[in-house]
């Protein structure tokens, strides 16, 4: 009865295909953090050439693991979003709701002033995600709105569209200084804020 011993082209084959995945895994990597860097910076008029760079590999690379420029823009797209889908989720678990509302749309300007695709994404047409995001921020205002801390007939469009004018009037402006941008995310929710009794706007009515 003859032993068998394993061949070690085989050894060497699995080997070289664990090197490989390794490899792939790295490159995926890389290019991920280089066109969260990219079009973060440049928006969605970034390139796939320009991530390729930044990532250190060839278009090829990046093709392999995102055949279009859309497909890649939808995976940075997630990974922001998620982002701003765990900070409403904070939010919406305090119980000063009107500081939580004043405090999310303070954090979300200042990640705006620096993050170009995310800032054009969040209008555009709502994805499941952006739906998830949308419905909690609704929460969020109807519960400021019933705690008295809002004026009463404002809704969660007029948070859209002035929130969404200043921001687009900052990105016209090449304005990336975060604190200007908390600046006008504080004035309009001053401007939608129910005035108290001491004259404050939002503060608790007596």
């Amino acid at each position: 009865m003859s032993n068998t011993t394993p061949s070690p082209n085989r050894g060497s084959s699995r080997t070289g295909q664990r090197g490989q995945r390794a490899d792939a895994q790295r490159n995926h990597e890389r290019i991920i953090a280089a066109a969260l860097a990219v079009f973060a910076e440049r928006g969605l008029d970034a390139t796939v050439p320009e991530v390729a760079e930044r990532a250190g590999v060839g278009k090829a690379t990046v093709y392999r693991n995102y055949p279009t420029k859309a497909d890649l823009v939808e995976a940075v797209a997630q990974y922001q979003l998620q982002w701003v889908a765990q900070r409403i989720e904070e939010a919406v678990g305090q119980p000063d709701t009107y500081q939580a509302l004043r405090s999310f749309f303070g954090d979300l300007a200042e990640r705006l002033a620096h993050d170009r695709v995310l800032a054009e994404l969040l209008p555009q047409e709502p994805s499941a995600g952006n739906m998830h995001i949308r419905e909690l921020v609704e929460v969020l205002i109807t519960r400021a709105r019933e705690d008295g801390r809002l004026h009463a007939e404002v809704t969660p469009t007029d948070f859209q569209v002035l929130f969404g004018g200043f921001t687009r009037q900052l990105r016209s402006l090449d304005d990336r200084d975060p604190s200007n941008w908390r600046r006008y995310s504080d004035i309009v929710v001053d401007a939608l804020s129910a005035p108290s009794s001491s004259g404050s706007p939002g503060a608790p009515r007596n």
